[in-house]
């Protein structure tokens, strides 16, 4: 029974990976997961610069998943490179960089500084809901994604994925942007945006007053979007959105996705991405699926 995928040139020894921004660089969950055992260990975004993110409060509890506007806080890219990655080598997993900037500019110094580094992918985050410059944008307009597709690819040394937003009016489109733009892997979705309001206090929960809704309530629209993507497009995709279990990961995986990624999972289970990863050979063997690529996009 073969569970490994191939993306982009890159084996994975399985299609579990962890959702960027909720396993922090796996240092935290590996005293509860054996990281040697995740297809990848996808990391927190990371930016040229370090950032404080947004005021708090900043992550609220829904109906059904979670509303966070953290704001991408990370230490930057001097202390992710001596402190994260020497960490992360030390385990038998692929490592894929999230990378995050307010403009084009502060995405290719943090592509160009990991240039040099054991490090087999980069993701290229420019789907946050929560930052009020730049990444959005870049992920709302076609025109915008091809451009900064294109401009990272060209100083890239590792493979590159581009992190899409839901929070469009047509997926495919935004698919083949960046797919023209020369994304080796595409990964989606990103949270969607919403809203709480504290309705004693007549006050927004949120200091931000929105924030990317995650958790099993958006799974639906994230199968959708992904099957969508994934037809529209001939590069891999990588799914995400509310995965809680193998049967959810399946889904995504049976919509056409090559891998998926397990988020706000994570913080109501931290043993989540190892338990999917049995899961999924469980479902296999008792179907009889000797390779796992047999069941990419194999819903009819």
């Amino acid at each position: 029974m073969k569970s490994e995928v191939k993306i982009a040139g890159v084996t994975f020894k399985n299609p579990v990976m962890t959702a960027s921004g909720t396993f922090g660089s796996g240092m935290e969950y590996s005293e509860f997961v054996d990281l040697n055992k995740l297809g990848a260990v996808v990391t927190k975004g990371v930016a040229n610069v370090p950032w404080q993110g947004n005021p708090t409060p900043r992550v609220a509890e829904t109906y059904g998943g979670m509303l966070n506007a953290i704001g991408l806080q990370n230490p930057g890219i001097d202390v992710f490179l001596e402190r994260d990655i020497p960490f992360l080598q030390q385990y038998d997993t692929r490592i894929i960089v999230n990378v995050c900037g307010k403009t084009v500019e502060d995405y290719l110094e943090v592509v160009e500084r990991c240039g040099d580094e054991k490090i087999d992918m980069l993701e290229i985050n420019v789907s946050c809901p929560n930052v009020k410059e730049g990444a959005i944008a870049f992920g709302q307009k076609k025109e915008a994604l091809y451009d900064i597709t294109q401009a990272v690819k060209k100083k890239a040394k590792q493979p590159v994925i581009m992190k899409l937003s839901p929070n469009v009016t047509d997926i495919g489109e935004m698919a083949k942007a960046a797919e023209a733009g020369g994304a080796d892997c595409i990964s989606l979705i990103n949270t969607l945006t919403g809203m709480k309001i504290d309705v004693e206090r007549r006050r927004f929960v949120l200091a931000n007053q929105t924030g990317g809704l995650s958790g099993p309530a958006i799974r639906p629209v994230a199968v959708r979007m992904v099957y969508q993507a994934a037809h529209a497009v001939k590069i891999p995709v990588i799914g995400m959105g509310g995965i809680m279990t193998a049967a959810d990961a399946l889904e995504f995986i049976l919509a056409g996705a090559s891998a998926v990624a397990v988020g706000a999972a994570n913080f109501i289970n931290p043993y989540a991405t190892e338990e999917i990863v049995r899961g999924i050979e469980e479902y296999m063997e008792r179907h009889h699926i000797d390779d796992i690529t047999e069941l990419i996009g194999a819903v009819s």
